[in-house]
């Protein structure tokens, strides 16, 4: 029967006009209770979970995992000549002649923690927290060019339209907060990632999963606040009202992106209050703006590290942080020096942070790129390096991960993965099983299929779990 008749005939006013209308008062006074029909309510994984929420410190662009953690002495003592000519093989690089000259790292390194880890002197501040983080210097990945490669890291596909990592998590648990996004985004550095919003997007989940990017200041989302001549009551009165015509509306058509529009306005109305709440750092102790290197009013990666930790105190399940800045074609030495003095104080702050107040053994951290760098040198002179997928590091702390690991290796030059190689895929797997997760299981039907976001790889990093 088409739409319009439905709408005309008496049997279907006084089903859903009668029903209807009472299911939504009685909602209202079970209040909670009636979460049930809420696409975000709280949910239950496959087992117990290690994590319960995961900020993922994005540093997009690619660090170099030559200069910040993998320390190869015979890349330095080979500085300058050319690659053996086996070991390039087959390789594609993205811009540079393969048999450009080896390039020798550019900083010193030291030994620090329990085990030893070899960190740059470019982060001092990680230096002092190594026993309480996991180094994988072993990860892998299939894309040489950025947008392809955030892609990969963020969705498990190259191409656009699938869910990010952060709306499959969203969609498979819920949230614990009611008057906050499930995801929230930041992005600070030069730009945002080539990926785009793809990055958090929900692809062909419903829409309610996708990331929401905030501010770094003053409103978090644009129009937030209301104009003038709205009060709180004329607004709450016309967000009933369109909730009941987008409920009776729903009722007919059953489309998911009904029940996103719902919970959007209700959201934005609870943000009002809470998201000012929020982005109040200035009630922090002046002990904690300081270990971060925070400032009230600014716009920085470090008040987005302390945002991130205020996010996940109030249930937010998946907080991403996009820092654009690590792209060191040329002008390695300068901009690794700025881009370490700009985010490593406030990243190690954020483990310490999180630990001190016992949120670190349920709070996933990630920290990483898309890919890493070329042991060949690229640009003027002696001072970059390009895109290099075989062999990269990141690093993780808390939400089940080993603290103090040492992961994987890579051949004397750090181009190949020579143990304990980690794919992307395995990443994915991974973290979603730190979730509570079997990554084959959270799935989801679209085009005939079931999708998921390890596609038809991954395997769990059983080395990397405490």
């Amino acid at each position: 029967m088409p739409d319009a008749r439905i709408e005309r005939t008496r049997r279907w006013f006084f089903e859903q006009c009668g029903v209807g209308l009472g299911a939504i008062a009685l909602g209202h006074l079970l209040g909670g209770t009636a979460r049930a029909a809420d696409p975000l309510a709280p949910k239950q994984p496959h087992f117990a979970p290690k994590a319960r929420n995961v900020i993922f410190l994005f540093m997009a662009g690619a660090p170099s995992h030559l200069e910040l953690f993998d320390h190869k002495p015979q890349l330095a003592k080979f500085d300058g000549t050319l690659p053996p000519a086996d070991l390039l093989k087959g390789y594609r690089a993205a811009f540079i002649n393969p048999n450009s000259k080896l390039l020798g790292p550019r900083f010193q390194f030291a030994r620090y923690g329990r085990n030893g880890a070899t960190i740059s002197e470019l982060l001092p501040h990680l230096a002092q927290i190594v026993d309480d983080i996991a180094i994988v210097k072993s990860l892998s990945t299939d894309a040489f060019n950025h947008a392809p490669g955030q892609l990969l890291m963020n969705t498990g596909s190259q191409q656009f339209g699938r869910p990010s990592m952060g709306a499959w998590v969203t969609y498979g648990l819920g949230s614990e907060s009611r008057d906050l996004p499930a995801f929230v985004v930041f992005s600070s550095g030069k730009k945002g990632p080539s990926g785009g919003s793809s990055c958090w997007g929900s692809g062909f989940l419903p829409t309610v999963y996708q990331g929401v990017q905030f501010r770094g200041s003053g409103d978090p989302v644009l129009y937030l606040s209301n104009p003038p001549g709205v009060d709180e009551t004329s607004q709450r009165d016309s967000l009933d009202t369109l909730r009941r015509l987008n409920e009776m509306r729903q009722g007919i058509v059953g489309d998911p992106e009904i029940a996103t529009r719902i919970n959007s306005f209700e959201m934005a109305f609870r943000m009002q209050t809470s998201a000012p709440e929020l982005m109040d750092i200035s009630k922090e102790s002046p002990e904690t703006l300081e270990m971060y290197g925070a400032k009230p009013g600014a716009s920085s990666y470090a008040n987005n590290c302390l945002l991130a930790r205020r996010l996940v105190e109030r249930g937010v399940r998946f907080v991403q942080l996009y820092h654009e800045a690590w792209d060191q074609h040329g002008n390695l030495v300068k901009d690794l020096k700025q881009n370490c003095a700009d985010t490593d104080r406030a990243s190690a702050a954020l483990v310490r942070d999180l630990k001190q107040r016992g949120l670190l053994d349920d709070t996933l951290v990630v920290w990483g790129g898309e890919f890493g760098r070329t042991p060949m040198v690229q640009g003027g002179g002696d001072d970059g390096r390009d895109h290099h997928p075989n062999a990269f590091t990141m690093w993780f702390a808390g939400g089940g991960t080993k603290p103090g690991l040492l992961l994987g290796e890579t051949d004397e030059l750090g181009f190949n993965v020579t143990s304990d190689k980690i794919h992307v895929h395995d990443l994915h797997a991974t973290i979603l099983h730190l979730l509570g997760f079997d990554h084959t299981k959270l799935t989801y039907r679209f085009q005939g299929r079931d999708f998921r976001l390890t596609d038809v790889h991954g395997h769990v990093a059983t080395k990397m779990l405490a």
